[in-house]
Parts: C-alpha cells; sequence; structure tokens
C-alpha cells in the first residue's frame, strides 16, 4: 500500500485547463505513487479527443490524482468513472468530488483489473496510466483483458501513459492513432476494438 508523504510538505495541486471548470486547481493526494499527468501532456491529449469527449462516457482504472478524469468532466464528459485501490487516494478523489458538486463523477475503490471483470456494459473513453514501478508488465496486462472484456465498443478510444522506451504491445485490434513524448512519459491514443470470436 503505498504511504502518504511526510507532514510538513505542502499540498500539490493541479490546475483544470478548460471547460467548465478551468481554472480551478484540484488537491493530489499526498502519495508517492500519485503522478499528476503534466498540464502540457494533459492539454495535447484533450485536443486528441476534442471531437470525442462532449457527452462521451470515461473510465479511468488508475485514477490517481483524478486529473484526466476531472478534465474530461470539466469538458463535457456526461459520466466519468474513477478507479484506484488505495483507500487513501479514493477518500481524496471522493472529497475533491464533493468540492467540485461533481455528480458525474464516480469514485470506486477497487483494482483495475477486478473492476474490468465487474463491466457490463462498454464505454467511449478509457484513460490508462498504471503506476510506472511495475514497468509495462501491469499496462500490458490491462489492455489485454481490456480486450477481452465488455469495457470496448467500435468506437471505443484508449488513452494510455507509459514510460517513454515502452514498445507498443497492444491488442491486435487496437490501431494506433497518436504518439507522443515528454521527457521520461510517453503517451499514446489508440481506436481499441472489441475482440471478435472466430
Amino acid at each position: 500500500m503505498a504511504k502518504a508523504s511526510p507532514k510538513g510538505q505542502p499540498p500539490q495541486r493541479v490546475r483544470i485547463i478548460a471547460g467548465i471548470w478551468r481554472g480551478r486547481y484540484l488537491q493530489v493526494p499526498p502519495y508517492p505513487s500519485v503522478r499528476p499527468t503534466p498540464a502540457r501532456v494533459r492539454e495535447t491529449v484533450f485536443n486528441w479527443l476534442a471531437g470525442s469527449i462532449e457527452g462521451a462516457e470515461c473510465l479511468d482504472l488508475f485514477a490517481g490524482s483524478g486529473a484526466l478524469g476531472f478534465e474530461a468532466a470539466s469538458r463535457g464528459a456526461r459520466q466519468v468513472t474513477l478507479v484506484d485501490r488505495e483507500r487513501g487516494v479514493v477518500k481524496c478523489l471522493r472529497q475533491e468530488t464533493e468540492k467540485f458538486s461533481a455528480s458525474q463523477i464516480e469514485v470506486v475503490n477497487a483494482r483495475a483489473l477486478s473492476y474490468i471483470d465487474c463491466l457490463r456494459s462498454p464505454v467511449d473513453i478509457l484513460f490508462l496510466d498504471p503506476p510506472f514501478a511495475r514497468g509495462t508488465e501491469l499496462l500490458e496486462k490491462t489492455c489485454a483483458q481490456l480486450a477481452a472484456s465488455r469495457a470496448l465498443k467500435e468506437s471505443s478510444l484508449v488513452y494510455v501513459e507509459s514510460p517513454a522506451n515502452w514498445v507498443a504491445r497492444v491488442p491486435a485490434r487496437w490501431t494506433p492513432l497518436k504518439s507522443k513524448q515528454a521527457g521520461q512519459v510517453g503517451y499514446h491514443l489508440f481506436a481499441a476494438r472489441p475482440y471478435v470470436s472466430p
């Protein structure tokens, strides 16, 4: 389990870039494992998603700071589900949801792989930004499980944040759309069609 940052360390914040909460700040849960997506990366990603975010149902399986999910909600996503396994992180995210009066955001305390198994209907946009400490093993396992789940439909988009040196090993029916690098972080967008049994 992640440990909270030492007492006395100033709280970290991220700024919502655009939408109904433009300019407002989101408190980042004080855990070393939480790595907010940088503002310049978020700006690029949501430019990629500009024609798809309005009215979308979004799922963030490694929510962490919640920056991606709150940005999506601010820009008009109909429903955003934030999933994180750390209870302390979930508590912080729920507090921020209340502060923003964000009725379109649901926060779930669960492991990503377990949550995928519980899905009964597909979503429009998925955000995958797992902890880098485990390399790309967790990321690739999550992609494979998503491909075999009910999470995807023909128009689903998947955003992936990874170590910069990641060689994208994704399911066969996932088509790369965009890819960039910022320092040690790579970020990618895929059109992720569901698996079709033979």
